[in-house]
């Protein structure tokens, strides 16, 4: 009879503050065949730290197709493997997405032990809506990519969240308020919970301010606040101020929407009663 097919460990490890991590994960790190991890050397200090002496094998962003074809025949072999990240939660804004599919594709079973990630410790820290929030990772570097990103965002009414490193804050705080305007409220945070952990609301202007000629330390989160609902609603308003009445009727009803429904919508665009549309259509 063979043996049982391995399973595949997502592992969160600490942010920063190694008390994070969770006994759970402890337990998983130091029973499991194998550590497939971002940075060996990274890892390495952690498992020190709490005395973890598994093996350990590295996975990274140039060799993630490939490693995950040899991670997966192990698991079918019947070894059981843990994927740690450098920090945070795996498969989040890291190669851990590609042996995840590949697990799914080969029937192996897949597991996430939850703890510390970085982008819903910013978004809880930040002090904005976190009802709807939209994770957007690190900008892509690619000026085209980024800049249809960039346009996608202007009209984003959820709270939005961005990664970003210490030597490209300021680049990246300039493209983004560019976009979304320098007065968009925003909550910067960096050595998210390290010694010297920051979060601090603001603008884009007054980031920029801050940081416009020291470049900070530590990894950078930064949290937006969607655009205003009411302000979208602002300007289709306005949108409409050059069109006359007629016109709007006839931009339903060329669709084929019946002329009573037609009415209805050219109002709430325009944000009057049905009554002053008719009444404007049949004054005429």
């Amino acid at each position: 009879m063979g043996k049982e097919e391995g399973k595949l460990y997502l592992c969160a490890t600490p942010i920063g503050n190694l008390e994070d991590i969770t006994f759970r994960v402890l337990n998983t790190l130091k029973e499991v065949d194998l550590i497939a991890a971002e940075d060996t050397r990274h890892t390495i200090k952690l498992l020190n730290h709490f005395g973890i002496k598994t093996l350990m094998t590295s996975y990274h962003e140039y060799n993630k197709v490939d490693k995950a074809r040899q991670l997966v025949d192990k698991m079918k072999a019947g070894v059981d493997i843990a994927l740690v990240t450098d920090a945070g939660t795996p498969g989040i804004s890291d190669p851990g997405e590609e042996l995840v599919r590949q697990c799914y594709e080969a029937g192996i079973k897949v597991t996430s032990l939850p703890g510390p990630a970085a982008c819903v410790t910013a978004l809880t820290l930040s002090g904005l809506s976190t009802r709807r929030f939209c994770f957007e990772a690190f900008l892509p570097s690619d000026k085209k990519v980024r800049q249809w990103i960039l346009d996608e965002l202007r009209e984003e009414t959820r709270t939005i969240v961005v990664y970003e490193a210490p030597h490209h804050l300021v680049r990246t705080l300039k493209d983004l308020g560019e976009v979304l305007g320098m007065e968009r409220p925003v909550t910067l945070c960096r050595e998210l919970t390290k010694k010297y952990e920051e979060a601090f609301q603001t603008t884009f202007l007054g980031a920029l301010s801050r940081y416009g000629t020291e470049e900070p330390k530590g990894e950078c989160v930064i949290v937006i606040e969607g655009k205003k609902i009411a302000e979208i609603q602002k300007q289709r308003r306005k949108s409409w101020e050059n069109m006359s009445m007629e016109e709007h009727m006839d931009l339903y009803m060329e669709q084929g929407v019946e002329k009573k429904e037609a009415m209805k919508m050219v109002a709430k665009d325009r944000g009057i009663g049905k009554r002053e549309v008719y009444q404007a259509l049949m004054g005429k």
